[in-house]
Protein backbone atom coordinates (compact mmCIF):
# COMPACT_ATOMS: atom_id res chain seq x y z
CA UNK A 1 0.00 0.00 0.00
CA UNK A 2 1.32 3.56 -0.25
CA UNK A 3 2.19 4.34 3.17
CA UNK A 4 2.47 7.33 5.27
CA UNK A 5 4.83 6.80 8.06
CA UNK A 6 4.11 8.25 11.23
CA UNK A 7 6.85 8.32 13.67
CA UNK A 8 6.46 8.59 17.29
CA UNK A 9 8.37 11.13 18.96
CA UNK A 10 11.75 10.29 20.64
CA UNK A 11 12.41 10.19 24.31
CA UNK A 12 16.23 11.04 24.63
CA UNK A 13 19.11 11.17 21.78
CA UNK A 14 20.13 7.32 22.51
CA UNK A 15 18.88 4.32 24.51
CA UNK A 16 15.42 5.84 25.07
CA UNK A 17 11.80 3.86 23.55
CA UNK A 18 12.44 2.54 20.23
CA UNK A 19 10.73 4.24 17.43
CA UNK A 20 7.35 3.04 16.98
CA UNK A 21 6.34 3.29 13.16
CA UNK A 22 2.75 2.79 12.36
CA UNK A 23 2.04 2.40 8.77
CA UNK A 24 -1.32 3.66 7.06
CA UNK A 25 -2.98 2.79 4.11
CA UNK A 26 -3.86 5.19 1.31
CA UNK A 27 -7.20 3.80 1.50
CA UNK A 28 -8.35 4.05 5.16
CA UNK A 29 -7.72 7.75 5.18
CA UNK A 30 -9.29 8.13 1.68
CA UNK A 31 -12.91 9.40 2.72
CA UNK A 32 -12.22 10.96 6.29
CA UNK A 33 -14.29 14.11 4.20
CA UNK A 34 -17.34 11.89 4.06
CA UNK A 35 -18.04 9.82 7.30
CA UNK A 36 -14.53 8.64 7.50
CA UNK A 37 -14.86 4.82 5.52
CA UNK A 38 -15.79 3.93 2.21
CA UNK A 39 -19.21 3.34 1.46
CA UNK A 40 -20.20 -0.37 0.68
CA UNK A 41 -20.93 0.48 -2.78
CA UNK A 42 -17.95 1.62 -3.81
CA UNK A 43 -14.71 -0.72 -4.43
CA UNK A 44 -10.97 0.36 -5.31
CA UNK A 45 -9.34 -2.23 -7.94
CA UNK A 46 -7.21 -3.08 -10.62
CA UNK A 47 -8.12 -5.81 -13.71
CA UNK A 48 -9.73 -8.39 -13.23
CA UNK A 49 -10.91 -7.66 -9.70
CA UNK A 50 -8.07 -7.76 -8.17
CA UNK A 51 -9.07 -5.46 -5.29
CA UNK A 52 -6.77 -2.58 -4.65
CA UNK A 53 -6.99 -2.13 -0.77
CA UNK A 54 -5.71 -5.67 -0.05
CA UNK A 55 -2.71 -5.46 -3.02
CA UNK A 56 0.20 -3.74 -3.19
CA UNK A 57 0.62 -0.97 -5.24
CA UNK A 58 4.29 -1.06 -5.79
CA UNK A 59 5.18 -1.60 -9.50
CA UNK A 60 9.48 -1.57 -10.08
CA UNK A 61 9.94 0.18 -7.18
CA UNK A 62 7.45 2.85 -7.55
CA UNK A 63 3.73 3.02 -6.53
CA UNK A 64 1.62 3.30 -9.33
CA UNK A 65 -1.34 5.33 -7.43
CA UNK A 66 0.15 8.78 -8.60
CA UNK A 67 -0.94 11.75 -10.29
CA UNK A 68 -4.02 10.73 -12.46
CA UNK A 69 -4.15 7.43 -10.81
CA UNK A 70 -4.60 8.25 -7.17
CA UNK A 71 -8.08 7.35 -5.80
CA UNK A 72 -10.55 9.80 -4.82
CA UNK A 73 -13.39 8.82 -2.56
CA UNK A 74 -16.64 7.95 -4.28
CA UNK A 75 -20.41 7.25 -3.57
CA UNK A 76 -22.77 6.07 -6.20
CA UNK A 77 -26.47 7.23 -6.33
CA UNK A 78 -29.38 8.29 -9.20
CA UNK A 79 -32.09 10.96 -9.55
CA UNK A 80 -35.54 9.72 -11.15
CA UNK A 81 -36.75 11.52 -13.91
CA UNK A 82 -40.62 11.15 -12.88
CA UNK A 83 -41.42 9.25 -16.26
CA UNK A 84 -40.85 5.93 -17.65
CA UNK A 85 -38.17 5.18 -20.27
CA UNK A 86 -37.76 2.16 -22.43
CA UNK A 87 -34.29 2.03 -24.16
CA UNK A 88 -32.85 5.29 -22.42
CA UNK A 89 -31.04 7.38 -24.79
CA UNK A 90 -28.96 10.73 -23.16
CA UNK A 91 -27.54 14.10 -23.60
CA UNK A 92 -26.10 17.01 -22.17
CA UNK A 93 -25.62 21.02 -23.36
CA UNK A 94 -23.31 23.33 -21.69
CA UNK A 95 -26.16 25.13 -20.36
CA UNK A 96 -26.09 21.87 -17.85
CA UNK A 97 -29.12 20.66 -18.68
CA UNK A 98 -29.89 16.79 -19.26
CA UNK A 99 -31.80 15.08 -21.77
CA UNK A 100 -33.58 11.63 -21.75
CA UNK A 101 -36.25 10.17 -24.03
CA UNK A 102 -39.54 8.92 -22.68
CA UNK A 103 -41.43 6.29 -24.83
CA UNK A 104 -45.00 7.17 -25.51
CA UNK A 105 -45.52 9.96 -22.46
CA UNK A 106 -45.62 13.36 -24.89
CA UNK A 107 -47.78 14.74 -26.15
CA UNK A 108 -50.73 12.92 -28.00
CA UNK A 109 -48.36 9.77 -27.05
CA UNK A 110 -45.31 10.95 -28.65
CA UNK A 111 -42.11 10.22 -27.68
CA UNK A 112 -41.02 12.76 -24.53
CA UNK A 113 -37.49 14.34 -25.11
CA UNK A 114 -37.07 15.21 -21.05
CA UNK A 115 -35.36 18.04 -19.68
CA UNK A 116 -33.99 17.82 -16.22
CA UNK A 117 -32.51 20.91 -15.02
CA UNK A 118 -30.64 21.80 -12.17
CA UNK A 119 -29.49 18.31 -11.63
CA UNK A 120 -25.90 19.54 -12.35
CA UNK A 121 -24.60 21.19 -9.53
CA UNK A 122 -27.39 20.97 -7.33
CA UNK A 123 -26.80 21.07 -3.12
CA UNK A 124 -30.39 20.35 -2.86
CA UNK A 125 -32.49 17.61 -4.35
CA UNK A 126 -35.41 20.10 -4.71
CA UNK A 127 -33.30 22.47 -7.13
CA UNK A 128 -33.75 19.76 -9.92
CA UNK A 129 -37.05 19.59 -12.21
CA UNK A 130 -37.84 17.25 -15.34
CA UNK A 131 -40.33 18.21 -17.91
CA UNK A 132 -41.46 17.39 -21.08
CA UNK A 133 -39.92 19.42 -24.22
CA UNK A 134 -40.78 18.33 -27.04
CA UNK A 135 -43.87 20.49 -28.16
CA UNK A 136 -43.90 20.12 -31.92
CA UNK A 137 -46.90 21.66 -33.06
CA UNK A 138 -47.68 18.53 -35.09
CA UNK A 139 -46.24 16.04 -32.57
CA UNK A 140 -44.56 12.89 -34.44
CA UNK A 141 -46.47 9.41 -33.52
CA UNK A 142 -44.57 7.57 -30.68
CA UNK A 143 -41.83 5.15 -32.47
CA UNK A 144 -40.66 1.99 -31.53
CA UNK A 145 -37.21 2.72 -31.06
CA UNK A 146 -37.23 6.65 -29.81
CA UNK A 147 -33.18 8.18 -29.99
CA UNK A 148 -32.09 11.59 -28.31
CA UNK A 149 -28.44 12.86 -28.92
CA UNK A 150 -27.07 16.17 -28.48
CA UNK A 151 -23.90 17.15 -30.80
CA UNK A 152 -21.72 18.05 -28.46
CA UNK A 153 -19.98 20.73 -30.74
CA UNK A 154 -22.60 22.68 -31.27
CA UNK A 155 -25.23 21.98 -28.25
CA UNK A 156 -28.26 20.98 -31.18
CA UNK A 157 -31.14 18.62 -29.51
CA UNK A 158 -31.70 15.69 -32.11
CA UNK A 159 -34.87 13.47 -32.00
CA UNK A 160 -35.03 10.52 -34.40
CA UNK A 161 -38.45 8.36 -34.55
CA UNK A 162 -37.76 5.20 -36.08
CA UNK A 163 -41.13 4.01 -37.89
CA UNK A 164 -40.12 0.42 -39.32
CA UNK A 165 -40.63 -0.19 -42.48
CA UNK A 166 -41.69 3.46 -42.69
CA UNK A 167 -38.19 4.82 -42.29
CA UNK A 168 -37.26 7.41 -39.50
CA UNK A 169 -38.41 10.92 -38.81
CA UNK A 170 -35.55 13.56 -37.51
CA UNK A 171 -36.33 16.58 -35.69
CA UNK A 172 -34.06 19.15 -33.80
CA UNK A 173 -33.59 22.14 -31.35
CA UNK A 174 -30.99 24.81 -31.19
CA UNK A 175 -32.95 26.27 -27.85
CA UNK A 176 -32.76 23.74 -25.20
CA UNK A 177 -36.30 22.17 -26.29
CA UNK A 178 -38.24 25.28 -26.51
CA UNK A 179 -38.99 25.15 -30.07
CA UNK A 180 -38.31 22.09 -32.50
CA UNK A 181 -37.49 22.42 -36.59
CA UNK A 182 -38.79 19.09 -38.69
CA UNK A 183 -39.76 16.67 -39.21
CA UNK A 184 -37.34 16.08 -41.89
CA UNK A 185 -37.54 12.17 -43.49
CA UNK A 186 -34.53 10.16 -43.64
CA UNK A 187 -36.26 7.23 -45.22
CA UNK A 188 -34.28 4.27 -46.63
CA UNK A 189 -34.31 1.09 -49.26
CA UNK A 190 -33.81 -0.90 -45.24
CA UNK A 191 -35.82 -2.40 -42.51
CA UNK A 192 -35.31 0.50 -39.88
CA UNK A 193 -34.24 -0.99 -36.51
CA UNK A 194 -31.73 -0.78 -33.55
CA UNK A 195 -30.30 2.80 -34.66
CA UNK A 196 -27.58 4.80 -33.50
CA UNK A 197 -26.86 8.06 -34.33
CA UNK A 198 -23.36 10.76 -33.76
CA UNK A 199 -22.01 13.73 -34.78
CA UNK A 200 -18.23 14.50 -35.24
CA UNK A 201 -16.71 17.78 -36.81
CA UNK A 202 -16.21 16.53 -40.41
CA UNK A 203 -16.34 19.22 -42.52
CA UNK A 204 -19.67 19.59 -43.92
CA UNK A 205 -21.40 21.80 -46.47
CA UNK A 206 -23.95 23.43 -44.73
CA UNK A 207 -23.56 23.01 -41.25
CA UNK A 208 -20.70 22.89 -38.42
CA UNK A 209 -20.99 19.08 -37.64
CA UNK A 210 -21.63 16.06 -39.93
CA UNK A 211 -24.65 13.72 -38.97
CA UNK A 212 -24.67 9.60 -39.56
CA UNK A 213 -26.91 7.63 -38.57
CA UNK A 214 -26.70 3.54 -38.90
CA UNK A 215 -29.53 0.88 -38.62
CA UNK A 216 -29.60 -2.88 -38.18
CA UNK A 217 -31.29 -3.19 -41.88
CA UNK A 218 -31.88 -6.71 -41.90
CA UNK A 219 -28.71 -6.92 -44.31
CA UNK A 220 -25.25 -9.13 -43.32
CA UNK A 221 -23.79 -5.54 -42.55
CA UNK A 222 -25.49 -1.76 -40.76
CA UNK A 223 -26.26 0.43 -43.33
CA UNK A 224 -25.57 4.16 -42.57
CA UNK A 225 -26.33 7.57 -44.03
CA UNK A 226 -24.95 10.72 -43.29
CA UNK A 227 -26.27 14.30 -43.41
CA UNK A 228 -24.19 17.63 -44.41
CA UNK A 229 -26.83 20.01 -43.29
CA UNK A 230 -27.71 19.72 -39.78
CA UNK A 231 -30.25 16.60 -40.27
CA UNK A 232 -32.40 18.31 -42.90
CA UNK A 233 -31.37 16.03 -45.64
CA UNK A 234 -29.49 12.49 -45.81
CA UNK A 235 -27.62 10.80 -48.22
CA UNK A 236 -28.54 7.03 -49.58
CA UNK A 237 -28.18 4.18 -47.01
CA UNK A 238 -24.41 3.07 -47.88
CA UNK A 239 -23.11 -0.36 -45.95
CA UNK A 240 -21.39 0.43 -42.68
CA UNK A 241 -18.93 -2.17 -42.82
CA UNK A 242 -16.25 -3.21 -45.86
CA UNK A 243 -18.78 -4.45 -48.53
CA UNK A 244 -17.10 -7.90 -48.38
CA UNK A 245 -17.99 -8.03 -44.59
CA UNK A 246 -20.78 -10.17 -42.63
CA UNK A 247 -20.82 -8.82 -39.40
CA UNK A 248 -23.95 -9.02 -38.89
CA UNK A 249 -26.42 -5.35 -38.48
CA UNK A 250 -26.67 -4.83 -34.89
CA UNK A 251 -24.17 -2.23 -33.81
CA UNK A 252 -23.55 -0.19 -30.26
CA UNK A 253 -24.12 3.57 -30.07
CA UNK A 254 -21.73 5.25 -32.98
CA UNK A 255 -19.82 8.17 -31.36
CA UNK A 256 -17.63 11.07 -33.40
CA UNK A 257 -14.00 12.32 -32.63
CA UNK A 258 -12.36 15.46 -32.52
CA UNK A 259 -10.50 14.71 -35.26
CA UNK A 260 -13.59 13.78 -37.30
CA UNK A 261 -13.63 10.31 -37.20
CA UNK A 262 -16.59 7.95 -36.66
CA UNK A 263 -16.13 4.28 -35.10
CA UNK A 264 -18.60 2.13 -34.19
CA UNK A 265 -18.40 -1.49 -32.50
CA UNK A 266 -20.12 -4.84 -33.82
CA UNK A 267 -19.31 -8.30 -34.58
CA UNK A 268 -16.48 -9.08 -36.75
CA UNK A 269 -16.53 -9.28 -40.51
CA UNK A 270 -16.11 -13.72 -40.25
CA UNK A 271 -19.40 -13.70 -38.46
CA UNK A 272 -17.82 -15.70 -36.22
CA UNK A 273 -16.86 -14.87 -32.55
CA UNK A 274 -14.85 -11.94 -31.80
CA UNK A 275 -15.40 -8.12 -31.80
CA UNK A 276 -14.39 -5.10 -34.19
CA UNK A 277 -14.67 -1.55 -34.00
CA UNK A 278 -15.06 0.13 -37.22
CA UNK A 279 -13.83 3.31 -38.68
CA UNK A 280 -14.87 6.00 -40.81
CA UNK A 281 -12.41 9.07 -41.67
CA UNK A 282 -15.18 10.14 -45.02
CA UNK A 283 -18.32 11.42 -42.67
CA UNK A 284 -19.88 7.78 -42.59
CA UNK A 285 -19.36 6.96 -46.43
CA UNK A 286 -16.96 3.67 -45.58
CA UNK A 287 -15.78 1.85 -42.95
CA UNK A 288 -12.74 -0.14 -42.17
CA UNK A 289 -12.48 -3.01 -39.57
CA UNK A 290 -10.12 -3.19 -36.64
CA UNK A 291 -10.34 -6.00 -35.05
CA UNK A 292 -10.67 -5.74 -30.83
CA UNK A 293 -8.00 -8.11 -29.05
CA UNK A 294 -11.06 -10.92 -27.82
CA UNK A 295 -9.19 -13.95 -28.57
CA UNK A 296 -8.24 -14.59 -24.73
CA UNK A 297 -11.81 -12.99 -23.86
CA UNK A 298 -14.08 -14.64 -25.92
CA UNK A 299 -17.42 -12.98 -26.50
CA UNK A 300 -20.76 -13.22 -25.01
CA UNK A 301 -23.27 -15.83 -26.33
CA UNK A 302 -26.22 -13.75 -24.72
CA UNK A 303 -28.68 -11.99 -26.26
CA UNK A 304 -26.71 -8.88 -26.58
CA UNK A 305 -23.44 -10.88 -27.87
CA UNK A 306 -23.64 -8.77 -31.18
CA UNK A 307 -22.36 -5.32 -29.45
CA UNK A 308 -18.80 -3.77 -28.47
CA UNK A 309 -19.01 -0.25 -27.34
CA UNK A 310 -16.54 2.52 -28.36
CA UNK A 311 -15.90 5.93 -27.43
CA UNK A 312 -12.94 8.40 -28.18
CA UNK A 313 -11.34 10.86 -25.90
CA UNK A 314 -10.56 14.42 -26.27
CA UNK A 315 -7.00 13.60 -27.40
CA UNK A 316 -8.46 10.77 -30.31
CA UNK A 317 -7.43 8.08 -28.41
CA UNK A 318 -10.02 5.47 -29.01
CA UNK A 319 -11.50 3.21 -26.14
CA UNK A 320 -13.60 -0.17 -26.56
CA UNK A 321 -16.05 -2.23 -23.91
CA UNK A 322 -17.40 -5.39 -24.55
CA UNK A 323 -18.80 -8.85 -22.86
CA UNK A 324 -16.81 -11.96 -22.76
CA UNK A 325 -17.36 -15.63 -22.75
CA UNK A 326 -17.81 -15.11 -19.07
CA UNK A 327 -20.35 -12.51 -19.04
CA UNK A 328 -17.67 -9.96 -17.90
CA UNK A 329 -17.20 -6.55 -19.44
CA UNK A 330 -13.70 -6.05 -20.70
CA UNK A 331 -11.61 -3.29 -21.66
CA UNK A 332 -9.09 -1.95 -24.34
CA UNK A 333 -7.89 0.58 -25.64
CA UNK A 334 -5.92 2.33 -28.52
CA UNK A 335 -3.30 5.19 -28.94
CA UNK A 336 -3.41 5.28 -33.20
CA UNK A 337 -7.35 5.06 -33.99
CA UNK A 338 -8.01 1.73 -34.23
CA UNK A 339 -4.74 0.19 -35.69
CA UNK A 340 -3.59 -1.44 -32.50
CA UNK A 341 -5.11 -2.57 -29.06
CA UNK A 342 -3.82 -2.84 -25.43
CA UNK A 343 -4.26 -6.18 -24.02
CA UNK A 344 -7.87 -6.30 -22.26
CA UNK A 345 -8.89 -5.67 -19.05
CA UNK A 346 -11.29 -7.14 -16.78
CA UNK A 347 -13.13 -4.10 -15.17
CA UNK A 348 -16.34 -5.31 -12.54
CA UNK A 349 -15.27 -5.04 -9.12
CA UNK A 350 -14.12 -7.84 -6.75
CA UNK A 351 -17.67 -8.87 -5.24
CA UNK A 352 -18.45 -11.91 -7.40
CA UNK A 353 -21.14 -10.33 -9.53
CA UNK A 354 -22.99 -13.42 -11.20
CA UNK A 355 -22.69 -11.90 -14.52
CA UNK A 356 -22.90 -8.33 -16.16
CA UNK A 357 -25.00 -6.85 -19.23
CA UNK A 358 -25.99 -3.82 -21.21
CA UNK A 359 -22.74 -2.49 -21.14
CA UNK A 360 -22.04 1.70 -22.19
CA UNK A 361 -18.75 3.58 -22.33
CA UNK A 362 -17.83 7.01 -22.16
CA UNK A 363 -14.31 9.12 -22.23
CA UNK A 364 -13.26 12.31 -21.66
CA UNK A 365 -9.79 13.59 -20.90
CA UNK A 366 -7.42 11.35 -22.41
CA UNK A 367 -6.77 8.23 -20.30
CA UNK A 368 -9.84 9.13 -18.45
CA UNK A 369 -13.01 6.62 -19.38
CA UNK A 370 -15.96 5.28 -17.68
CA UNK A 371 -18.23 2.10 -18.26
CA UNK A 372 -21.78 1.70 -17.17
CA UNK A 373 -23.44 -2.12 -16.86
CA UNK A 374 -25.69 -3.76 -14.89
CA UNK A 375 -24.60 -6.57 -12.58
CA UNK A 376 -26.43 -9.40 -10.67
CA UNK A 377 -25.13 -9.47 -7.51
CA UNK A 378 -26.61 -12.69 -6.08
CA UNK A 379 -30.65 -14.36 -6.46
CA UNK A 380 -31.08 -12.08 -9.78
CA UNK A 381 -30.18 -8.64 -8.10
CA UNK A 382 -29.23 -6.84 -10.77
CA UNK A 383 -27.88 -3.59 -9.64
CA UNK A 384 -26.35 -0.62 -11.81
CA UNK A 385 -22.63 -0.39 -11.54
CA UNK A 386 -20.18 2.77 -13.24
CA UNK A 387 -15.93 2.11 -13.20
CA UNK A 388 -13.92 4.92 -13.74
CA UNK A 389 -10.36 4.93 -15.08
CA UNK A 390 -8.87 7.93 -14.85
CA UNK A 391 -5.30 7.53 -16.14
CA UNK A 392 -6.01 4.52 -18.28
CA UNK A 393 -2.66 4.54 -19.88
CA UNK A 394 -0.88 3.69 -16.44
CA UNK A 395 1.23 0.13 -16.18
CA UNK A 396 -1.58 -0.41 -13.25
CA UNK A 397 -5.04 1.66 -14.19
CA UNK A 398 -6.43 2.14 -10.63
CA UNK A 399 -10.34 1.45 -11.19
CA UNK A 400 -12.64 2.97 -9.36
CA UNK A 401 -16.47 1.44 -9.36
CA UNK A 402 -19.53 2.14 -7.58
CA UNK A 403 -23.43 0.66 -7.51
CA UNK A 404 -25.56 3.43 -8.23
CA UNK A 405 -28.40 2.05 -6.32
CA UNK A 406 -28.20 0.77 -2.49
CA UNK A 407 -28.56 -2.38 -1.04
CA UNK A 408 -31.95 -3.49 -0.90
CA UNK A 409 -32.80 -1.12 -3.82
CA UNK A 410 -32.70 -3.48 -7.01
CA UNK A 411 -33.17 -2.34 -10.15
CA UNK A 412 -34.49 -5.27 -11.57
CA UNK A 413 -35.06 -9.16 -10.20
CA UNK A 414 -35.87 -11.16 -12.81
CA UNK A 415 -33.91 -14.04 -14.01
CA UNK A 416 -31.09 -13.27 -16.73
CA UNK A 417 -31.93 -10.01 -17.07
CA UNK A 418 -28.71 -8.36 -18.07
CA UNK A 419 -28.90 -11.03 -20.62
CA UNK A 420 -31.84 -10.46 -22.09
CA UNK A 421 -34.29 -7.35 -22.95
CA UNK A 422 -36.08 -6.62 -19.56
CA UNK A 423 -38.52 -3.60 -19.14
CA UNK A 424 -37.22 -0.39 -19.41
CA UNK A 425 -33.76 -1.16 -20.66
CA UNK A 426 -35.13 -2.45 -23.91
CA UNK A 427 -32.36 -3.14 -26.24
CA UNK A 428 -29.93 -0.38 -24.64
CA UNK A 429 -28.75 2.55 -22.10
CA UNK A 430 -26.43 5.11 -22.55
CA UNK A 431 -24.03 7.24 -20.80
CA UNK A 432 -22.22 10.75 -21.08
CA UNK A 433 -20.08 12.98 -19.18
CA UNK A 434 -20.75 16.75 -18.72
CA UNK A 435 -18.43 19.98 -19.32
CA UNK A 436 -17.56 19.39 -15.53
CA UNK A 437 -16.09 15.70 -16.03
CA UNK A 438 -18.98 13.81 -13.73
CA UNK A 439 -20.64 11.07 -15.19
CA UNK A 440 -24.33 10.74 -16.07
CA UNK A 441 -25.77 7.03 -16.74
CA UNK A 442 -28.79 6.64 -18.52
CA UNK A 443 -30.84 3.69 -17.02
CA UNK A 444 -34.37 2.45 -15.61
CA UNK A 445 -35.41 1.38 -12.66
CA UNK A 446 -37.54 -1.33 -13.61
CA UNK A 447 -38.81 -2.25 -9.79
CA UNK A 448 -39.72 0.93 -9.15
CA UNK A 449 -42.05 1.17 -12.06
CA UNK A 450 -39.86 1.64 -15.16
CA UNK A 451 -38.64 4.99 -14.24
CA UNK A 452 -36.12 6.62 -15.79
CA UNK A 453 -33.01 7.54 -13.44
CA UNK A 454 -29.40 9.26 -13.94
CA UNK A 455 -26.61 7.33 -12.45
CA UNK A 456 -24.24 8.81 -11.27
CA UNK A 457 -20.95 9.76 -8.25
CA UNK A 458 -22.04 12.20 -5.88
CA UNK A 459 -18.25 12.77 -5.13
CA UNK A 460 -15.78 10.48 -6.84
CA UNK A 461 -12.97 11.20 -9.67
CA UNK A 462 -13.84 13.60 -12.52
CA UNK A 463 -12.59 12.42 -16.11
CA UNK A 464 -11.73 16.21 -16.96
CA UNK A 465 -9.85 18.36 -15.22
CA UNK A 466 -11.48 20.52 -12.19
CA UNK A 467 -12.63 18.29 -9.43
CA UNK A 468 -16.08 17.38 -8.97
CA UNK A 469 -18.31 19.11 -6.85
CA UNK A 470 -20.56 17.44 -3.92
CA UNK A 471 -23.97 16.18 -5.06
CA UNK A 472 -26.52 15.13 -2.66
CA UNK A 473 -27.76 11.82 -2.28
CA UNK A 474 -30.83 10.70 -4.44
CA UNK A 475 -32.11 7.65 -4.16
CA UNK A 476 -35.87 5.81 -4.29
CA UNK A 477 -37.36 9.31 -3.09
CA UNK A 478 -36.65 10.76 -6.57
CA UNK A 479 -38.36 8.43 -8.19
Amino acid sequence: MVSLFILASLSGCFGGEEEVVEEVSVFGVLCEGAGGVISNTTWYHYSNATDATKTSDVLNGSSVLVGNNAPICAVGTYYGIGMTTFEPTIGVTSSDNLYMTSWGNGAAGATAIVRCSGMIGMTNLSEYSCEDVYSAFLPVANSNDPYVYVDPWTDRVMKFDMHALLGMTVEWSDNEGQSWVGPSVATGWSVQDHQTIASSPYPAAFHQTTWVFCVNGNYPYPVCATSNDGGLTWGPELPGTPTDCESGGLTGHMMGSENGNFYRGNRGCNGGEGYSIYRSTNGGITWTEHPLPTETTGTAETWNFEEAQVYPDSEDNVHAMWMGFDNMPYYAYSRDEGESWSDPMMIAPPIGLNGTGFPVLTAGGPGKVAFGYLGDSGGDTWNGYLTVITDAFSPMPLMTTVQVNAWGDPLDTTADCGFNRCGGFGDFNDIIIDQYGRVWFGLAHNVGGEMGIFGTMAIGPTLREAPLTPLPIGGPSTL
